[in-house]
């Protein structure tokens, strides 16, 4: 985006990619199909150590209706709601349809592409900056847009150097973590039931730290996934990077609060507890929170005790999920943490620590939800430094 923004700005634009046909995370985005951007924005959801006011303004400098504009008018590709999830994916619902969808439209406003190149560091060179790259001589340029992502799904092309580079150069790097990435727990006390899914409410708390979501719950063979684990795992991970692993994770299983489970178990003729939880569950997943409550799902319900009915509605409600870990970079959709926003201006994202130097996407300090809000960021500030790059141009020596 950086590149297709500062060539149509009027700027010689050369976009150097690390994988022989770029875009990857595109392609693997939304199952394939490429989730590009959130139906609605809600600011508030995205995670920043650094000012939540600048990323506000940051955000703001390229709203949710020009993006969708964009897409549909430029790269001709309209784009439809997913009603269920309020998420907005190519009405092809084919990811390689976005990513050759940029890539033409770079080429169209004179990006020359280079594939396969690897940078290795960059630094600041005279009026410019040098640009090594390996199995080829350095490149000289005025100006220079870091967009080399983070540390998440390195398979991709993202190893962290670009983060590490400017470390070096001197920029606040706040602590980098695995953020929307699966939960694990060792041994898994609901191994039984992977590949169970439903719809819950979950929230993480680890002391000031909390976050809570509301969607997709998946049991795997190692712990939980699904968009609401996601949403909320930066709670866990950071727990566990911290040296406290004290963070708790507490599911709602059911849409039903307290007062709504008191009234399902009502007695009812013979019904049973287990045929009460499986009118709102999944079989085996209802039979397993009897279990657990120490109830059994055979029970009459005329014959629950009050004690009984309590602790089954603790379970229901405010469910506590065992956990011991979490599964990476590997399979993480975004880097938490990364540069200080302090550390480029807002309008431009040019470093306040090197003039010429322009930063965007997952090297900056915020990451957003499951739903397409890390595209919606990606793509802001993408456009927001290549405007600003082809406008800068050289500095003096």
């Amino acid at each position: 985006m950086a590149a297709i923004f500062a060539a149509s700005a009027g700027a010689e634009t050369l976009l150097l990619e690390r994988t022989r046909d770029g875009g990857r995370k595109i392609l693997i985005s939304g199952g394939g199909r490429c989730n590009i951007l959130p139906a609605r924005v809600d600011e508030r959801r995205f995670v920043t150590d650094s000012s939540p006011n600048t990323l506000r303004k940051i955000l703001r400098s390229w709203p949710l209706p020009e993006q969708v504009a964009f897409f549909e008018r430029e790269l001709g590709l309209p784009l439809v709601e997913e009603a269920e999830s309020a998420k907005l994916f190519p009405a092809s619902q084919r990811a390689r349809d976005v990513r050759d969808g940029l890539l033409a439209l770079a080429a169209r406003r004179g990006v020359r592409f280079m594939p396969g190149t690897t940078v290795t560091g960059f630094a600041p060179m005279g009026g410019g900056w040098k640009v090594e790259r390996e199995g080829g001589p350095p490149l000289t340029v005025d100006v220079l847009v870091v967009a080399t992502g983070g540390l998440s799904v390195p398979s991709t092309g993202s190893d962290g150097r670009g983060l590490a580079t400017l470390a070096a150069l001197g920029h606040t790097i706040h602590p980098t973590y695995p953020a929307l990435t699966p939960v694990v727990a060792e041994p898994p006390r609901f191994g039984a039931l992977a590949g169970v899914s439903l719809p819950v409410t979950i929230a993480a708390r680890d002391g000031g730290r909390s976050s809570s979501a509301t969607g997709g719950f998946l049991f795997t063979h190692r712990g939980y996934s699904g968009p609401s684990v996601l949403d909320v795992s930066h709670v866990v991970v950071r727990s566990r990077s911290e040296a406290d692993a004290g963070a708790r994770l507490v599911v709602r299983w059911t849409r039903l609060d307290e007062d709504g489970w008191e009234d399902a178990l009502k007695p009812e003729g013979t019904r049973t507890v287990g045929g009460a939880l499986r009118r709102e569950l999944p079989e085996r997943l209802a039979d397993a929170l009897s279990e657990l409550a120490g109830v059994a799902s055979s029970r009459p319900l005329a014959q629950l005790r009050r004690e009984e009915r309590l602790r089954l509605i603790e379970v229901l409600v405010r469910g506590e999920l065992p956990w011991t870990g979490d599964e990476g970079y590997r399979k993480a959709e975004v880097t938490g943490g990364g540069v200080s926003l302090a550390e480029v201006d807002p309008r431009t994202l040019e470093s306040r620590r090197h003039g010429g130097l322009f930063l965007c996407g997952e090297v900056l300090d915020a990451f957003g939800p499951i739903g397409g809000y890390n595209f919606l960021w990606a793509w802001a500030t993408g456009r927001a430094a290549g405007i600003a790059a082809a406008r800068r141009g050289p500095l003096s020596p």
